[in-house]
């Protein structure tokens, strides 16, 4: 459970993407902290570049959910795609406390007002939004597609 990502994970980039979405204290005027949908997933990176751990203890049921600030759209999506690609594949092995799914879910909470079923596939869930949002969906393939897969990093 608490074991590290095979292939680990681009905290960096993951990083760069949550302080594109963060709406800073002059828009926030003060920081939340964890109780930001941001901040809590800042956290998240932050403790796993601490200690690589494949899962967030509590991940899931930490989202403050209530958060309904409003972010950058284009941002949330281009953070999405990036996670998706992050993300190991690992369908019937996949936990809600995964790293990456529960940054998912923030960045997913913050796009789309709530969290919505993952089952462990990058294609499964980009059709699921293409069928749920295809507003969104096109620009997030769209970013997911022009990305090299880690195999070719």
């Amino acid at each position: 459970m608490g074991d590290v990502h095979k292939k680990g994970m681009n905290a960096d980039l993951i990083e760069n993407d949550l302080e594109n979405c963060c709406r800073g204290e002059d828009l926030c005027q003060q920081c939340r902290g964890n109780a930001c949908l941001i901040g809590f997933a800042k956290q998240c990176v932050s403790d796993y570049k601490k200690a690589p751990k494949k899962e967030v203890d509590g991940g899931t049921d930490g989202i403050p959910t209530t958060d309904f600030r409003v972010f950058n759209e284009i941002e949330l999506e281009t953070a999405i795609a990036h996670i998706l690609k992050e993300c190991k594949d690992c369908k019937e092995d996949h936990t809600e406390d995964c790293i990456i799914n529960v940054i998912r879910s923030c960045y997913e909470v913050g796009l789309l007002g709530d969290t919505h079923p993952y089952e462990g596939s990058s294609l499964q869930y980009l059709m699921y939004l293409k069928d749920n949002f295809p507003d969104k969906a096109a620009y997030i393939a769209e970013i997911y597609t022009s990305l090299p897969s880690a195999s070719e990093l």
